[in-house]
């Protein structure tokens, strides 16, 4: 299997979901033309106004689904739809949205690490979900910013065979090394590709990295963003995790009961 993936490396209005899905609306008919499965990046429909976030949140994420569900059908690309502040019935989540071609929601997973640096324990409930999911049949997983930063969490999908990991974000420029260094990590130890996508631009507390990124199993960039608006494609063959995996075993050679 092979996807041309775009990472939509946007800037966010803060506060503003009205502006941002007309935003998001340009940002995937532009990207639609180069790739087959697009990012959006984490609460792209809100930015981290946090302080308001009960009252500007997408109850159940029905306005964002709509939204991606429409665009999806509309320019028949798969659409990793970016999280969103979904108002659930006990608090706010931030929350993953997957929508094939046809426009169906066929994932959802709510950030499991809360971010205490940007006060997100302190507004949002941590997700219950697991992050795997199919795509065109391969199974793959989706992850929130955070996450990057437990290893342990990554590799559970890879475990069960996904071969890639994508990845939203809005992840700030101080700590960009970080970003990258990790994301290699990442794409190294489990042997898949990954795809992240983060915002650029700034709110009134945080200036954000960009850098979104595609790299391959062997952890080499196929692509990478700088620090301004674009859209960053590339490829992702899957066919070649199977034979990267069987030249270094690694998957085979894991003591897991000498771990803990």
């Amino acid at each position: 299997m092979k996807w041309k993936v775009a990472c939509l490396q946007m800037d966010i209005a803060y506060g503003d979901p009205e502006k941002n899905y007309k935003e998001a609306e340009k940002w995937i008919a532009n990207a639609a033309s180069e790739a087959n499965v697009l990012v959006l990046p984490e609460m792209w429909t809100t930015g981290y106004d946090l302080t308001r976030v009960d009252e500007i949140a997408d109850k159940e994420a029905r306005q964002s689904i709509e939204f991606l569900q429409k665009q999806a059908v509309k320019h028949q690309v798969h659409l990793i739809g970016g999280s969103v502040a979904n108002e659930e019935g006990d608090g706010v989540r931030n929350t993953l949205l997957i929508v094939d071609r046809n426009g169906q929601l066929i994932h959802q997973y709510s950030k499991l690490h809360l971010f205490q640096l940007m006060d997100e324990h302190l507004y949002l409930e941590a997700g219950k979900d697991e992050s795997s999911f199919e795509l065109d049949g391969e199974s793959v997983a989706g992850f929130i910013c955070y996450d990057l930063r437990f290893p342990e969490w990554m590799s559970k999908p890879v475990q069960q065979g996904a071969k890639a990991l994508f990845v939203v974000a809005e992840w700030p420029a101080p700590r960009v090394n970080h970003w990258r260094v990790l994301l290699q990590a990442r794409a190294i130890e489990n042997q898949c590709y990954v795809v992240a996508c983060n915002r650029i631009g700034a709110d009134p507390k945080n200036k954000f990295a960009g850098h979104s990124m595609i790299i391959d199993p062997w952890g080499e960039i196929i692509a990478e963003g700088g620090d301004e608006e674009e859209i960053v494609t590339g490829e992702v063959d899957l066919s070649e995790v199977e034979e990267i995996r069987k030249r270094i075993p690694i998957f085979d050679d894991r003591r897991p009961n000498r771990y803990r």
